[in-house]
């Protein structure tokens, strides 16, 4: 079977071959086949002086333009021709704005840190552990904290001092430092005490 296949595919090739050639006979490639060269009518160009001008081409090599410098593809005029005092202002300008800063600009800088919602009314040094501890109003709560503890989530305690404590804002990295305040007396609000 797969000679029988074979024989076919040749059989095909033999009957397409045949149809080319026949129509190659027939069709416009058998007139041009036809033609020599002889037929088509050459004529050489009538050079008159054919030695090469060595004394015209060195005399067009030392032949220097002094024109405008104009580039013929552009339709508007020339520049005007620029002072040596104008070349010197128009190169301080390029050199001034080679330092501008292009693109995104940095965001603006940060506030100041809102440290209002705390106030430090006083601290306690463990002379057994050495830790200082703070004492800090959160509205009518009290937080107590040690030197490198949180503070309401938001703040580290960095330091305690005499008078003030110093925080860190854990989103940003940025210090802030809060006084102490007197905390507000009892006295006046309910009574006198018992």
């Amino acid at each position: 079977m797969p000679q029988r296949k074979q024989i076919y595919l040749l059989v095909g090739l033999v009957l397409v071959l045949a149809v080319l050639l026949w129509m190659m006979r027939r069709g416009p490639v058998a007139k041009l086949a036809g033609r020599s060269p002889a037929d088509i009518n050459f004529k050489p160009l009538d050079v008159k002086e054919p030695q090469l001008r060595h004394d015209l081409l060195a005399k067009l090599q030392k032949l220097e333009y002094t024109g405008s410098h104009r580039n013929i593809f552009v339709g508007a005029p020339p520049p005007p021709v620029m002072t040596d005092a104008q070349r010197q202002e128009q190169l301080q300008q390029k050199r001034n704005a080679a330092h501008l800063i292009y693109g995104p600009f940095p965001p603006p800088p940060l506030g100041p840190v809102d440290v209002s919602g705390i106030q430090l009314f006083g601290y306690e040094f463990n002379r057994d552990s050495g830790k200082r501890f703070a004492f800090f109003l959160n509205g009518d709560d009290v937080v107590i904290a040690a030197e490198g503890d949180m503070l309401l989530n938001r703040f580290r305690l960095l330091t305690i001092g005499d008078d003030s404590a110093v925080v860190e804002e854990i989103s940003t990295g940025r210090h802030a430092s809060v006084a102490m305040v007197q905390p507000p007396s009892e006295q006046g609000q309910g009574g006198a005490p018992q």
